[in-house]
């Protein structure tokens, strides 16, 4: 792969920048950004080689869509409207059911990918993108069977050049299981951070006081609203049924502290130490 143009150069989409330079010696990257500063950034920092624009996609080896979902879905379309007839489309959204829904009539379906890559920080724009965040990472692909042979085999070696594992699923199951484990983590850490804010007003006695346990609970607070709230919206139904959980368990915790049963709180606590087993198996 030699033209590779990634649209969206922040956090996703310079990090995959980094890691294709130094597997790809030839390639050559093109970005293209709405917001002109990040492209002129990512041209700084050496994310980018040239700045380009929809009218060249028709010589792009690659194409990867990082760009907040709700705008995905609106820009596949145009994208594979462009591409030429050995570009491969790929996009890295936190939800897969809307995108694939997008194009699933379009001409070009052929070409276009779509894949989660589980994979991030909570930091934002170019100068968060950082070299191997997908090493040893979790590659969801959906609709694989939808992507022409060719150039599905294009994509797994990128992800296998990458250090990615791969992982097959549907639109809809990807969704709702992405629900709990990511998008359910994010509402717990902003609400943790907004009802500490609410509750301690004086912000010293906040830093003060805070150990790395609050501080590990609410990085993720620090993530951008702008690609969240997207995320939120596209993935509503899934996420409240998420938090519907998550509530009844805080609401069954709270009981038991109420009735002083810490007999029950340490074995519900002793059990959920099991989540340490089934993580070991991710690393």
């Amino acid at each position: 792969m030699n033209n590779i143009y990634i649209i969206g150069i922040g956090l996703i989409g310079g990090s995959l920048a980094i890691d294709i330079k130094s597997n790809y010696v030839g390639a050559k990257i093109f970005g293209i950004d709405s917001n002109e500063s990040h492209l002129d950034e990512a041209l700084n920092l050496n994310l980018i080689d040239e700045k380009a624009t929809y009218d060249d996609l028709y010589n792009a080896d690659l194409v990867i869509l990082s760009i907040p979902v709700d705008k995905a879905v609106i820009e596949l379309p145009k994208v594979l409207d462009r591409i030429g007839e050995q570009t491969l489309v790929i996009d890295v959204g936190s939800t897969k059911f809307p995108v694939c829904k997008s194009v699933e009539n379009h001409k070009n379906r052929r070409h276009f990918l779509a894949t989660h890559p589980i994979a991030g920080t909570e930091f934002s724009g170019p100068k968060a993108a950082i070299a191997h965040l997908f090493d040893k990472k979790t590659n969801i692909i959906c609709e694989v069977e939808k992507t022409t042979f060719k150039l599905q085999e294009k994509a797994l070696q990128l992800f296998r050049d990458l250090g990615m594992r791969i992982r097959y699923m549907n639109p809809e199951a990807h969704d709702k299981h992405i629900a709990y484990v990511s998008h359910l983590s994010h509402i717990s850490s902003f609400m943790l951070g907004k009802t500490v804010i609410d509750k301690e007003r004086n912000e010293r006695d906040i830093f003060d006081m805070a150990g790395s346990g609050f501080e590990s609970t609410v990085r993720l607070a620090k993530s951008s609203p702008a690609m969240w709230t997207p995320i939120f919206k596209q993935n509503r139904e899934n996420v409240i049924e998420t938090l519907d959980e998550y509530i009844n368990n805080l609401k069954h915790f709270k009981a038991l502290m109420e009735a002083e049963d810490f007999d029950a709180i340490y074995n519900e606590m002793k059990n959920t130490n099991h989540i340490k087993d089934i993580l070991k198996g991710l690393v």
